[in-house]
């Protein structure tokens, strides 16, 4: 642990001390994680210190007010800090009071009524039509067989060509495929139908003839190497490998596919309703977004193309 500049009690610094090894070895937090957290806490501490002037101890939070750590917050985003920033040092002072009320240290109510300060929400990223192209003509590096870069291959082309997430993809069944839409079981079990269309379909039925296992009509239709339902982690990792070996972005994800379907509709002109259906969005707002992508990306295209630039 780093020697602090302010003054703690021996009682606080042992329980700081179990709180990071617990975040290490239960948690296993990644180093840099637990630096952050750490350094979040310090920060709060030494306020505190200032705030009450005195040494901080078990006492000093025993008697937190909200009004205390909201006086923090507000000093940090005064020093320009983000919105980002504070989440996470709020996360990791609800992380270290939490543990001393598991360990029945402290116990306080002063986060109850505190709200984690709002993000601003990035735009999606989605691929290119050339990029998701290459990423679903792509058949493997010829060292793993040969239906399992099918399977991949038909797992991405639901990403894209039917905009599914890759939980949706790898929870359909044989008896989802049946009829001409795929039924789709979405969020909050909400089912939705969601045309197929016919190179979507070849690429299934490819997976299906080459893959060892044959699974009831109402068993997950993927499977792994050793016949088990197929991980999301494989197909992440496959798209991870067609980004070095085809030199895409680090956006490139297979989310990014189902990103670019809703993006690529709504430049054809499709109706945003209707893609808002074949999401399976709740709200139209969350579609809306897209609109957003398109009209940054038509900018960006002014701005490169147009000969007064």
């Amino acid at each position: 642990m780093t020697d602090t500049a302010f003054a703690t009690d021996e009682a606080l610094k042992t329980q700081i001390t179990r709180w990071h090894r617990e975040l290490g070895a239960v948690r296993r937090l990644s180093p840099k994680t637990l630096e952050a957290y750490q350094r979040d806490l310090y920060q709060f501490l030494e306020f505190l210190s200032v705030h009450t002037g005195g040494t901080v101890g078990l006492g000093t939070l025993a008697d937190l007010r909200t009004a205390d750590i909201r006086a923090f917050m507000a000093q940090r985003r005064a020093e320009s800090l983000g919105s980002r920033s504070l989440a996470r040092l709020l996360s990791a002072l609800r992380s270290f009071f939490g543990f001393l009320e598991r360990e029945k240290i402290v116990s306080t109510e002063a986060f109850n009524t505190l709200r984690t300060p709002k993000l601003p929400r990035g735009l999606p990223k989605p691929m290119t039509i050339s990029e998701a192209r290459d990423a679903l003509a792509d058949t493997g590096d010829g060292e793993e067989p040969a239906w399992i870069a099918a399977r991949d291959t038909a797992v991405l082309s639901l990403c894209y060509g039917a905009g599914l997430r890759i939980s949706e993809a790898l929870s359909l069944t044989a008896k989802d495929l049946e009829a001409d839409s795929l039924r789709v079981v979405g969020k909050g079990g909400r089912v939705r139908m969601v045309p197929m269309l016919p190179q979507v379909r070849e690429a299934i039925e490819t997976y299906r003839q080459m893959a060892p296992y044959r699974p009831a009509r109402d068993e997950p239709l993927f499977r792994g190497a050793k016949g088990g339902v197929l991980s999301p982690r494989l197909v992440q990792l496959r798209m991870q490998r067609l980004r070095g070996a085809l030199g895409l972005p680090a956006s490139a994800t297979p989310h990014a596919l189902r990103h670019a379907f809703a993006t690529h509709l709504l430049s054809k002109g499709g109706d945003l309703r209707a893609i808002q259906e074949l999401l399976g969005h709740a709200s139209l707002s969350t579609t809306q977004i897209y609109t957003q992508v398109d009209s940054e990306r038509l900018l960006d295209s002014y701005y490169k193309a147009h000969p007064r630039r």
